[in-house]
């Protein structure tokens, strides 16, 4: 059986067994499994464990359920509705604040959380019902904290980025570095959708309160006073500290990746008895339950996946494909457009776990040798990746907002989220012209590669 006719069964298969409805690890490792025993020597077989062990047994791995205990200690408590009633009584009286309150909570809960899912249901939970009272369209409310949720994959410390900087072999802290720049970005984008769009809701709510419809609560003036925003700060404050004293631990060398997961992780657990009073065995069991079952989820993700890539790698699936790819003498850019364009196919199906351990043998040798910065790709991946995240048909994080305002049509949603994927595009493409947008910030703290 030819190289190509082996990928393409492997590919397939793959597909198969995904769209049977099998969780993504157990359909990984079946069908790895499957191809060591029919196409492998069966001593191959007696090595599965040794391999999945020995992929795993990275010190650099061990930061990933480290940081989802750091995310479900914030996302588990008050804290989240904290800092979205925080950021919003101090910037109400901007046009869209709101709006741009949600994104703004959604990046600094980004920056603490690490995870996608987990911001879009802190921040959405408390969210989504205060921009509907407040006379936002359903849609709207939800497509914001949609997209601003996908920030948790992109802004540090990034569970995605740590499986990128393996998968790469490239420096994690110049990958988080890298990150900051397009993030920023990207809540400057979505901040100022969110003042576009408020112009034009509060126009269709005075025009329709002017033609004897109902006052909107769009339409009514909130007023907070300098007491009650000085009031808010005292619960947020030590959560930016949190913050700040995590990334300067990482980035001033005082600690490695893994250790600052645990301090972060150790931080929040004392805020959170501090603040809270969060500090009892029925208090913490929400929180330790969460972290035990989205560290074994991911963490068998991650195994069974790089189970998978061994395979492809012994059966020269993946050399193949790459020196294919090599062999069409695209030119650059066009290479990159034909590699993001698989990304986002695969982004239809899977998370951006699955697909980083998957494409990565195949992807990254093609576009290294092209000259492309692999730091700098691995932000446009992201990003790219992030998109999948709010579109269907899998958009994981338009069903966690099913899940919290399960009212709203998912026609509604999916239309909300639609001009957020817009704005990453026009991310993508800026990265592409100002590529310093990524590798400035590492660049110029940690010296040029």
């Amino acid at each position: 059986m030819t190289d190509l006719t082996l990928g393409a069964l492997y590919g397939a298969v793959t597909l198969v067994v995904m769209f049977s409805g099998m969780p993504i690890a157990f359909a990984l490792g079946v069908v790895a499994t499957g191809f060591m025993y029919f196409f492998m020597p069966s001593s191959s077989l007696d090595t599965i464990t040794q391999n999945v062990y020995e992929e795993m047994a990275s010190i650099t791995l061990l930061s990933i359920p480290l940081f989802i205990l750091k995310g479900a200690a914030i996302g588990k408590s008050p804290a989240g509705k904290d800092l979205y009633s925080a950021i919003h009584t101090w910037m109400h009286k901007v046009p869209g604040g709101l709006g741009i309150a949600n994104v703004f909570a959604c990046a600094l809960f980004a920056a603490m959380a690490g995870s996608s899912p987990a911001t879009c249901s802190a921040i959405g939970s408390a969210g989504i019902p205060e921009m509907r009272r407040r006379g936002y369209s359903p849609g709207f409310a939800a497509g914001i904290i949609a997209a601003g949720g996908t920030l948790g994959i992109l802004l540090p410390p990034s569970i995605t980025m740590i499986l990128y900087a393996v998968a790469a072999e490239q420096s994690l802290g110049r990958l988080f570095l890298a990150g900051i720049g397009p993030g920023v970005l990207l809540v400057v984008l979505f901040a100022g959708y969110a003042v576009y769009r408020a112009h034009k809701e509060y126009k269709m709510a005075l025009d329709i309160y002017q033609k004897g419809g109902e006052k909107s609560a769009y339409l009514v003036d909130e007023h907070f006073t300098l007491k009650q925003k000085v009031e808010m700060l005292p619960r947020v404050l030590p959560f930016i500290v949190l913050l700040i004293g995590v990334m300067v631990a990482l980035y001033g060398g005082f600690a490695t990746p893994s250790e600052t997961a645990g301090l972060g992780a150790l931080l929040a657990l004392v805020l959170l008895a501090v603040i809270y009073g969060v500090w009892k065995p029925k208090d913490l069991s929400p929180i330790l339950a969460s972290s035990i079952k989205e560290s074994t989820m991911l963490l068998l993700i991650i195994g069974m996946s790089l189970l998978y890539s061994y395979v492809m790698s012994y059966l020269h699936i993946s050399q193949s494909a790459a020196a294919w790819v090599v062999s069409l003498h695209l030119s650059k850019w066009l290479l990159l457009t034909v590699i993001l364009l698989m990304v986002v196919v695969f982004g239809f199906f899977l998370p951006p776990v699955s697909i980083i351990l998957m494409t990565a043998p195949i992807i990254l040798p093609p576009l290294k040798d092209a000259g492309f910065d692999l730091i700098w790709f691995g932000i446009v991946m992201t990003v790219v990746m992030e998109m999948g995240l709010i579109h269907p048909p899998v958009g994981l994080n338009i069903f966690v907002i099913k899940n919290i305002a399960p009212d709203i049509p998912l026609k509604d949603v999916i239309w909300g989220v639609f001009p957020f994927l817009v704005l990453m595009f026009v991310a993508v493409v800026l990265l592409c012209f100002i590529p310093s947008i990524a590798t400035g910030l590492p660049d110029m703290i940690m010296g040029v590669k």
